[in-house]
């Protein structure tokens, strides 16, 4: 199946080639947030990211880290924020916020609030899901959750890490107990690579594949992070291309990680960190037969509390107004931020 499909993709990278380079000089050069002309006037704001995408503005944590019941490490990771109100009947609150530390032993955690711009209450019994879930399996941490809803089967869907060469799956009717599925996806499924983690998963059918969800997550080959992508009709069964969907090289970096998809002007993009700690957006096709890259998405604060690092996005709306959810600050120290469309 994957075959025709990399054929496709190798011919358009080849066409378009040429032109990568002039597109990410035209993006390094728009007004980005953090400087003075990108908060002054309609036409300024009108160019302030890649693509027309808002620009993002810090507002806050969801929460005060240091009063967490639980946080082993000091260290949060990869938010994944869920509307619940129209899913399930009495929610915790209308949205669901998952978050994880990172190094061992990690946790899945759960925070639930009423507003996206306002702050969310630890939920209790955290972590929701442990590094060890007898007889399933007993690893040295989990970590960087992304939840799915299911419509038709009423239940939810997380996708986590543990070890960084495994996906896992887990099912849930409620966002907050759950029921061990099994592996989705490990570096045996990537030939050469050495992990396979932060994988989130979207609705999208691409064309000719008969699927319904695609992924997209890290893998580590030739000593270098990249974006990669699979593809499935259930959510439980994949499919993955070999090849990756998104290179360093044309963002001037040597390490990717924390994709997450957007969908905007009748096409498909990934936006993801890079090790620079900007964060960058790809347009990768409705097809994900293409590698546009756009430049610098977001600019983390030099200060507080990203520090030079903004990373693992993701995006919700309340009230019609846009949100980005991101994990912010250098690893060992990171926290969970919020950031607000202008």
């Amino acid at each position: 199946m994957s075959e025709p499909l990399l054929d496709r993709r190798g011919l358009l990278r080849a066409v378009a080639g040429a032109g990568v380079a002039g597109i990410a000089g035209t993006a390094g050069g728009l007004l980005l947030p953090g400087t003075a002309s990108a908060r002054t006037g309609t036409a300024a704001r009108a160019v302030l990211a890649p693509a027309g995408f808002p620009d993002y503005r810090y507002i806050g944590t969801a929460f005060d880290k240091a009063a967490l019941r639980y946080n082993p490490t000091n260290e949060l990771i990869f938010p994944c924020v869920r509307g619940m109100y129209d899913k399930i009947a009495r929610p915790l609150g209308r949205y669901h916020l998952y978050y994880a530390p990172h190094d061992a032993p990690g946790g899945i955690c759960l925070a639930y609030g009423d507003a996206l711009g306002g702050r969310f209450t630890e939920y209790p019994n955290n972590p929701v899901i442990s590094n060890v879930w007898a007889p399933h399996y007993s690893v040295s941490h989990v970590s960087s959750p992304h939840m799915i809803w299911n419509a038709a089967e009423r239940r939810f869907l997380m996708y986590f890490h543990g070890e960084n060469n495994t996906t896992r799956l887990a099912l849930s009717p409620d966002g907050v107990t759950f029921t061990y599925h099994g592996v989705v996806l490990t570096t045996a499924m990537i030939p050469g690579s050495t992990e396979t983690s932060y994988a989130r998963v979207f609705e999208h059918a691409v064309p000719g594949l008969g699927n319904r969800y695609v992924m997209v997550f890290m893998g580590v080959t030739g000593g270098k992070r990249k974006i990669f992508w699979g593809w499935s009709s259930d959510g439980r069964s994949w499919a993955f291309d070999p090849s990756p969907l998104v290179s360093p090289g044309g963002d001037g970096q040597s390490d990717l990680s924390g994709p997450s998809l957007l969908k905007r002007n009748g096409t498909t993009y990934v936006v993801y960190h890079g090790n620079s700690g900007n964060m960058f957006l790809t347009e990768v096709g409705n097809a994900f037969d293409r590698e546009v890259h756009l430049g610098v998405f977001h600019r983390p604060l030099a200060g507080a509390p990203d520090n030079g690092r903004s990373a693992a996005p993701s995006f919700g709306t309340d009230g019609g107004v846009e949100y980005m959810f991101y994990e912010a600050g250098q690893r060992s120290g990171s926290t969970i931020a919020v950031a607000r469309a202008v």
